[in-house]
């Protein structure tokens, strides 16, 4: 194998630091706020123009998305929920993107659910004036705060958030 000894080790802890330090650069903007967003497949315009704006340099929203940008290719549901646990973990808030369609989506309310398991603060966002005749049961449940599509609104209930947990 080579003639040397620990390569095995060796990669081992090359993989290691070569992770630290991703996870160091990335808690190391001070700005951003990782952020897992949960939303319906149905509202996935949306939900892209919010990502679009918290990249936008000119918004005031600040954060990085942790969250799932394309749908697993997989009928299986435990994988698909480490999938999602290991995005949550790297998040310290989820934001919800609130619908109809989220209120009745059952990895919505999964997701709620998880991430508060998880320690994760939950802020829920709406477009329009009014919000929703409807939250999904575990963001109801729980009194997760709901706020509507302004860029304060949503960095106020985000640093809110974060600062009860």
């Amino acid at each position: 194998m080579g003639g040397s000894t620990g390569g095995g080790l060796s990669f081992n802890l090359s993989t290691l630091e070569n992770s630290a330090k991703q996870k160091l650069s990335e808690a190391a903007s001070p700005s951003a706020t990782h952020v897992f967003i949960s939303f319906s497949a149905e509202d996935m315009n949306e939900v892209n123009l919010l990502r679009g704006q918290a990249k936008n340099e000119k918004s005031d929203i600040a954060f990085d998305d942790y969250s799932v940008k394309k749908a697993y290719n997989s009928e299986d549901a435990d994988y698909i929920k480490r999938q999602i646990r290991e995005k949550i973990d790297k998040a310290s808030v989820t934001v919800v993107y609130l619908s109809p369609h989220a209120a009745k989506s059952q990895w919505v309310n999964w997701e709620i659910a998880e991430s508060i398991k998880r320690g994760k603060g939950v802020v829920g966002v709406y477009n329009g004036n009014t919000a929703p005749a409807t939250f999904p049961s575990a963001f109801s449940d729980n009194g997760c705060k709901a706020v509507p599509w302004k860029h304060d609104d949503i960095n106020r209930a985000i640093a809110e958030t974060k600062a009860k947990r």
